[in-house]
């Protein structure tokens, strides 16, 4: 992923002293990842999970680390909000006798790996660590899984529900916002017009001009008379790539690292991988405009012993390149059939 103001400045709208964005049309992105651990730190820390309920006390304390990116891109004035990141932050807690005895102090970690907006909708996976091993340690940790889980996925949905809703660029947009036609037609009328002859404001209310959203989802089922793991390793191999698809690439095998393919006009990051069974991806052409991800999502599925089923979804593809072509996702689609799925099955055969 492009890193926070690396864009061609072309694509990004820098503000007027009028505050207009030229045409609504251009990217306008702000970074969100300072807001994003400033708000994390209000929602997560501090929180009471369990105060003396079967002789155990387990609070929150600090968020220690927000990583990632976290942006949002205002374009034609939507909000289009973008993060990956990985939260992580400190608990405590202890456990007393009946006597009101201390048994044991101990802390503990707990984490959110991968909290994207492409899972917006889910629950992501939470860990929860102690430091002491105890038995009264794996207690508390115990604890803080049954009662605490919950209350820190709620805090969590917050922050995902006010990013979606723009985060720190919600306020700055409607400030920005040019008045709206009803409020420009609220003019002091003349004294000579009667008050029972006043318009009504909807007569005068500009017509509100549909939405265009701008980015689609393709999503495709393919199958191949393979095993999941000869799959796996052509789309993550860079000589497997190369002679399957006949373009140079350069593919990291690793969470976090870099691909190129078709000889560099597709770059992208690996989010998560599972061995034969999981590709998780940010993708971009880069005919793009600066910045932008889709996002990639391959499962392999082995319903019977030699055929393997994949499906892709790929979200966020935009409607157009920097350079105004209106066929990015129908291209982006035939790529998938044509240039990588029939080459590969045209080599291990079709499924049925």
């Amino acid at each position: 992923m492009a890193k926070f103001g690396e864009g061609d400045k072309r694509w990004i709208v820098e503000d007027r002293p009028d505050g207009t964005n030229v045409h609504n049309w251009h990217w306008n992105e702000k970074d969100c990842l300072p807001w994003s651990k400033k708000r994390l730190g209000e929602l997560l820390e501090n929180i009471t999970i369990l105060e003396g309920e079967g002789g155990l006390w387990v609070q929150t304390t600090d968020v220690e680390s927000v990583t990632g990116d976290a942006y949002v891109n205002i374009r034609k004035g939507k909000i289009i909000p973008g993060y990956e990141i990985a939260i992580r932050a400190a608990w405590k807690g202890e456990a007393k006798d009946g006597n009101g005895n201390s048994l044991a102090k101990v802390s503990g970690i707990f984490e959110f790996p991968y909290v994207a907006d492409e899972n917006a909708d889910e629950d992501p996976e939470i860990k929860v660590q102690v430091k002491d091993e105890s038995p009264v340690g794996q207690r508390l940790r115990e604890a803080f899984l049954a009662k605490g889980k919950p209350v820190v996925l709620k805090k969590l949905a917050q922050f995902v529900k006010e990013f979606a809703a723009g985060g720190p660029a919600k306020d700055e947009l409607e400030a920005k916002a040019p008045a709206k036609a009803s409020e420009k037609s609220e003019k002091p009328k003349s004294t000579a017009v009667p008050a029972t002859k006043e318009v009504p404001t909807t007569a005068v209310r500009a017509p509100q001009p549909k939405v265009k959203e701008g980015f689609k989802t393709i999503r495709l089922t393919e199958k191949f008379q393979c095993r999941p793991h000869n799959l796996y390793e052509i789309l993550m191999n860079d000589r497997s790539w190369k002679a399957f698809t006949s373009s140079n690439a350069q593919i990291s095998k690793e969470v976090g690292g870099m691909f190129t393919i078709f000889d560099g006009a597709v770059t992208g990051v690996n989010v998560k991988l599972e061995e034969n069974k999981l590709i998780v991806q940010k993708w971009r052409f880069n005919s793009w405009a600066d910045g932008h991800y889709s996002n990639v999502i391959l499962s392999f599925e082995e319903p019977e012993v030699g055929l393997t089923v994949v499906k892709l979804t790929q979200t966020n593809v935009p409607d157009e390149d920097r350079y105004g072509n209106a066929t990015v996702v129908e291209n982006t689609e035939r790529g998938w059939k044509d240039l990588i799925f029939h080459k590969i099955r045209a080599v291990f055969g079709y499924g049925l």
